[in-house]
């Protein structure tokens, strides 16, 4: 057999269990949210656990069938005695391991013969809630060459995995110890220095809306021009907290319907995405879902006030108000209390959060190199294994 539907070389399981059946059993649960945050199933009683679940075992590899565009495959580990349960979001795929290798299965479902036409299968009643169809995803031809053949190409783009667990690992330490820092210098997980003073953010630093006075704001006739016109995205998106880039930008007319903040100037994000801070690295206009902060004195350094802020962001979007949509103001930002440190200290904890930004930079750049070079070899050595089913 050199090409196959899959639904020839492999099984799709449907075996469950409903794990409140056996409330005081500890059940290694492959979930979503555990894929997401890290690729380690957890440890859980039955009684912690709400719904029906797949029976798995470690001839299993997973793939997410809810919103596959966000791609989750996973291969069950080896227990370590526990029952091993996953959830129904998963197709639990288990080869025929007479003609198919499960590590080749594993690195098949990130090639282009399931990954993207998988995708293509999705459908639901929102954008958001899409699931894959198993008949169509379990008919999809893939190339079966022969088991050493199999083995050799999962043994090489194993490699580039192990790089890419690495990425993530350092990508991981790195968050953590990010975390204990603040903890310890700012977030109150110990005693806040003595000598740091505290302020409302009023009190160290001009705080004003951004303007665009014309309604519609989408109006076609008031951009296209030379002005830069910064927008709740580009904060969010905004890498080491600067923001480098726009997107749209203001024409002349625009410009009389707004205003432009200099280079330097603190944003703050107020509706949907709550407190989420960044600094302009240009001259730019924005609109009123964004707010200003200018320091008032040379005793409050604006990379201070950056960093402080970015440790706040949580804890003001668990304080917004809600109503149809989240959305804080500037009087909700007057009061906020800050941390101030003598100047000299400042300038030390902001140097601290920028090697921490150039490490984070350093291990982004990194993880993408090797995304790219696991990319490139899954498309040529499953191209190869699909000319070698072919001949």
């Amino acid at each position: 057999m050199t090409r196959a539907r899959l639904r020839e070389v492999v099984r799709l399981s449907h075996a469950t269990i409903d794990p409140r059946q056996h409330r005081d059993e500890l059940f290694e649960y492959y979930s979503i949210p555990a894929y997401q945050d890290g690729q380690s199933p957890v440890l859980s009683p039955g009684d912690a656990i709400r719904s029906i679940k797949l029976i798995v075992d470690s001839s299993t590899v997973l793939f997410g069938k809810l919103n596959p565009d966000v791609p989750k495959i996973w291969r069950v580990g080896r227990t370590d005695g526990h029952r091993q349960i996953a959830s129904t979001e998963f197709f639990a795929l288990q080869p025929h391991p007479d003609v198919l290798d499960r590590e080749y299965l594993y690195f098949l479902c990130w090639s282009s013969h399931l990954l993207p036409k998988a995708i293509g299968f999705g459908h639901g009643s929102t954008p958001s809630r899409q699931r894959v169809d198993p008949n169509a995803f379990m008919d999809l031809e893939v190339p079966v060459p022969p088991l050493d053949e199999q083995r050799r190409i999962a043994r090489i783009l194993s490699t580039v995995e192990t790089a890419k667990a690495a990425s993530f690992a350092a990508k991981r330490a790195l968050n953590a110890a990010r975390t204990a820092f603040l903890g310890q210098m700012i977030l109150g997980n110990s005693p806040i220095p003595r000598h740091w003073q505290r302020a409302r953010l009023d009190e160290l630093a001009i705080i004003e809306r951004g303007k665009f006075a014309h309604r519609p704001r989408n109006d076609p006739a008031f951009y296209g021009g030379s002005t830069p016109f910064v927008q709740t995205g580009d904060v969010t998106a905004s890498h080491g907290g600067v923001i480098r880039k726009w997107s749209q930008t203001l024409n002349e007319r625009g410009l009389a319907v707004s205003r432009v903040f200099p280079k330097g100037t603190l944003l703050v994000t107020i509706a949907a995405n709550i407190g989420y801070v960044a600094e302009l690295g240009f001259d730019a206009a924005f609109p009123d879902s964004l707010i200003a902060i200018t320091p008032r004195n040379d005793g409050v350094f604006s990379g201070w006030l950056r960093c402080y802020l970015t440790t706040q962001q949580s804890l003001m979007d668990e304080r917004a108000p809600r109503g149809t949509q989240k959305n804080i103001n500037i009087e909700f930002l007057r009061p906020w209390p800050v941390y101030v440190p003598p100047v000299v200290e400042q300038e030390r904890l902001v140097h601290a959060f920028e090697a921490f930004r150039r490490l984070d930079d350093a291990i982004a750049a990194k993880s993408l190199a090797i995304d790219s070079l696991f990319q490139t070899m899954l498309g040529e050595l499953f191209a190869g294994s699909s000319r070698t089913a072919a001949a």
